[in-house]
């Protein structure tokens, strides 16, 4: 999150105020949504998060989310634009990149099983995410441009797992003991938060209906599954 930090900006904050200003353009009834991110939380200073928790974001990316989310609300106000933000805790699906440790846990676990290497190498294993699966926040999304008024959500599952949580059912769901093969890697170590990032989705419960379908084991399952296939087809 810290390369490239011109980058950052231009694709997750000024990116966000060009369709606006397009839409205010061209039509001012086009609905939009826009996927924002719990790292505008950074060092945050309650837990759970909701929506009417302060922003203290502590990245380049967490920065240029919060621009773009207050712009929606800029916007929103000024302009009387159907506009909203989606404030997305992680969300995972066999589309991750494998620059993600949900995706590289799942993909090298596939690839031990198979035998084309013999170990992980990552991070700290205590530190703790709000996983949730894409396919359901993306759910919530299409829920909130169907509403009378745009308003601004947390989607989020609540419930928080660790790293070593996602090694067990990953490995475990291949027949493979993770402490066998994963490696903290001291280099690549993050701390505990002090507050953990877990949201708060009852706004989106009373006022959507929305409340994720797929949990966390059934998350990693398909995940792991998906990359067994990927990777049996390239090696048959």
């Amino acid at each position: 999150m810290y390369d490239s930090v011109v980058e950052i900006g231009e694709v997750n904050g000024l990116a966000v105020t060009r369709l606006l200003e397009a839409i205010r353009e061209v039509d001012e009834n086009i609905r939009f949504c826009q996927a924002s991110s719990s790292e505008m939380f950074g060092d945050a200073v309650e837990y759970p998060q909701s929506e009417k928790t302060p922003f203290q974001p502590r990245s380049p990316y967490g920065a240029a989310k919060l621009y773009a989310h207050s712009m929606i609300r800029i916007y929103r106000q000024r302009y009387r634009m159907f506009a909203c933000s989606a404030i997305l805790f992680n969300h995972e699906s066999p589309r991750r990149a494998f620059g993600f440790v949900s995706r590289k846990i799942t993909h090298e676990a596939v690839k031990i099983k198979l035998g084309l290497q013999n170990e992980l190498s990552l991070g700290n294993l205590e530190a703790r995410r709000d996983w949730g699966f894409a396919g359901d926040y993306v759910l919530a999304m299409w829920q909130m441009l169907q509403q009378p008024h745009a308003d601004d959500y947390v989607v989020a599952t609540g419930e928080t797992h660790s790293v070593r949580d996602l090694c067990e059912y990953a490995f475990g769901y291949l027949g493979l003991d993770y402490r066998q093969h994963v490696r903290e890697d001291a280099t690549a170590y993050r701390p505990v938060e002090s507050v953990q990032l877990v949201g708060d989705a009852g706004k989106a419960r009373r006022l959507l209906g929305w409340t994720p379908q797929v949990g966390f084991r059934d998350l990693v399952r398909m995940m792991v599954e998906a990359d067994l296939t990927l990777l049996s087809e390239k090696n048959v």
